[in-house]
């Protein structure tokens, strides 16, 4: 059976890999000029598997699927000799002195809407909180949510790519339209047994008839912006996020002592280089919760469009020959796993928690 999925990030990738693990004949198409490029938004993401801290914006679905793809991502690893460095230590929640307001409220909100009472954040003492992670100096209240963790994004998306064998990728190629069974890229007519839509915010440019309002096909782009900083002296070993009064401030660390900050979630499509505003207030925020990062280098910055539906919840859209994966916006990494596994189930039959 052939398989087409326009898109390569990070839900076209995992699709390739768990199709071709069962044998099917799959080509890829995106624009981007090679595998490594950092063009899908999948790129741009700390890789936060944190269900119950995501439930400020998501609801009992979006937990269940977090909770489902935790699964997957741990098998994932296991089959991958963990090079996509999955961790699951838990994480933190953390706030300032005077900022109990804010903090309280977000709390609160998470133990209301948490559909699993065991799961909801418990209060640490300073001193169980320095005993976790000693480089965490400033913050007067914390809490832990045990059942959380993270993967490395950059490291998942090209051991994904490695590991779907067979799959015919075609890179620099821009998807005009699609059908069912059919990608068209120009004049050429590529005919499959199904296809697969992942393209995110460039599905909009794609040719489809009449898009309802929560259409897969009506997508905007959300803009987030990170930091990435290398600290050789500050150990952490879980992410966390700082609670304030406008913004949620997370640090996630990886590899190398390099530590991911970001929190922006700002609408607009703008793609420029990160603002002067987001750098000041992001640094100053993770500077006063890990102070070691006082001599940190700033190594890369990066802006990208998280795809997101007018709900801003994920939808997936089937038809004979065609399937839509679109909206995963802020909770990609976190649900995608278990998104794919749903719209395999749905298009091909193949039975849930097999897929990967």
């Amino acid at each position: 059976m052939q398989i087409g999925i326009a898109g390569a990030g990070l839900a076209g990738r995992l699709l390739a890999y768990a199709l071709s693990t069962h044998g099917y004949q799959v080509a890829v198409f995106d624009p981007a000029p090679d595998a490594h490029a950092r063009v899908a938004a999948g790129w741009t993401a700390a890789g936060m598997l944190c269900p119950l801290a995501e439930m400020d914006t998501g609801d009992d679905d979006v937990y269940a699927l977090g909770q489902r793809s935790l699964a997957i991502w741990a098998a994932l690893a296991e089959r991958m000799d963990n090079r996509i460095d999955l961790r699951l230590k838990g994480s933190l929640m953390l706030a300032h002195q005077g900022d109990e307001g804010a903090a309280e409220q977000m709390i609160h909100l998470l133990q209301r809407k948490t559909p699993n009472p065991e799961d909801t954040p418990r209060a640490i003492t300073i001193k169980e909180l320095r005993d976790l992670e000693p480089a965490i100096q400033g913050p007067a209240h914390a809490w832990l949510l045990p059942q959380e963790g993270q993967v490395d994004t950059g490291l998942a998306m090209r051991a994904l790519c490695a590991e779907a064998k067979d799959v015919s990728w075609h890179w620099g190629v821009q998807v005009d339209s699609l059908h069912p069974g059919e990608i068209v890229v120009g004049d050429k007519r590529h005919h499959f047994d199904w296809v697969f839509d992942c393209r995110g915010v460039g599905a909009r440019r794609l040719k489809y008839p009449h898009p309802t309002e929560l259409s897969c096909q009506n997508v905007r782009g959300v803009r987030g912006e990170i930091f990435w900083v290398q600290a050789p002296e500050v150990a952490l070993h879980r992410p966390l996020r700082l609670l304030h009064p406008r913004y949620q401030v997370y640090i996630v660390p990886r590899q190398n002592n390099i530590f991911v900050i970001g929190a922006s979630a700002i609408e607009s499509e703008d793609r420029s280089p990160v603002s002067l505003r987001t750098t000041v207030e992001l640094l100053a925020a993770a500077h006063s919760v890990l102070p070691g990062l006082a001599e940190a280098r700033l190594v890369h910055t990066e802006t990208n469009l998280r795809p997101a539906l007018v709900d801003n919840f994920p939808r997936i859209e089937t038809e004979q020959g065609l399937s839509r994966i679109n909206g995963l916006f802020r909770h990609g990494w976190m649900i995608a796993p278990a998104m794919i596994e749903d719209a395999l189930n749905a298009a091909l039959e193949i039975p849930v928690l097999a897929t990967l």
